[in-house]
């Protein structure tokens, strides 16, 4: 049975609800806030978060004057309706101090500590490919690698990539894990400007990756190759 999600809303007397705001990718929660009537409609038309500002009694929109939005995946209502589960795709830190969760700062004993490990791989990733693009629109070639890299053109980006890919792999037949690790950095690194040329997002990466959970790894590449021979065919 569908029911509309605006009736079932318990609105308190200023006539807003909290929305907890959630990673789709990891399930780390982002960020705290509020909406009324007129953000959950906005969020709902484009499928990008929409809030409510109480300290400014404004609609705002997540992400538009730093790119960092947040993308809808889902929104649920708690069994009270008095609380939205909002799942998104976040392009970039969720936190103004660009730490990639609100919730960076950890009770211990009493004391809040900063959480250095509160960023997981894809929070890294996603802040990381913020910066990739800000250097793409903005950045000098002359001072900027990045900016370097997309002046070169995309041939010179792909061979790039094969390259620090060929890196990784004799790092890993050396054994040795420290250098192992910084050359998956320096891949990982490359491939997202690589995406950001071909005009793909890591949110997407992940959307695909999501998709698969589950699915039999050899059933997933059997599937592709059926695809692809029906293409050719």
């Amino acid at each position: 049975m569908s029911e509309r999600l605006a009736e079932q809303v318990k609105w308190d007397e200023r006539g807003l609800v909290p929305a907890v705001v959630q990673d789709a990718g990891d399930g780390r929660v982002l960020m705290l806030a509020y909406m009324d009537l007129e953000s959950l409609a906005k969020t709902l038309e484009t499928g990008f978060t929409h809030f409510h500002s109480r300290s400014r009694g404004v609609l705002w929109k997540k992400g538009e004057s730093s790119g960092h939005v947040q993308r809808v995946r889902e929104i649920r209502l708690d069994c009270d309706g008095d609380t939205l589960l909002v799942k998104v795709d976040q392009t970039g830190p969720a936190c103004h101090t660009d730490a990639p969760t609100c919730f960076f700062r950890r009770a211990e004993d009493g004391t809040l500590v900063r959480d250095e490990e509160a960023g997981t791989l894809y929070g890294e990733l996603a802040t990381l490919f913020a910066t990739i693009q800000e250097r793409r629109a903005t950045g000098d070639a002359e001072a900027s690698y990045t900016a370097r890299l997309f002046a070169k053109g995309r041939d010179h980006i792909l061979k790039k990539v094969a390259e620090e890919a060929g890196e990784v792999l004799l790092a890993a037949k050396g054994g040795d894990p420290a250098a192992v690790t910084r050359e998956a950095a320096d891949l990982l690194f490359h491939l997202l400007v690589a995406l950001a040329e071909a005009g793909v997002d890591p949110a997407d990466v992940a959307a695909e990756l999501r998709a698969r959970r589950g699915v039999s790894g050899l059933a997933e590449k059997a599937s592709r190759s059926q695809a692809s021979r029906k293409e050719k065919g």
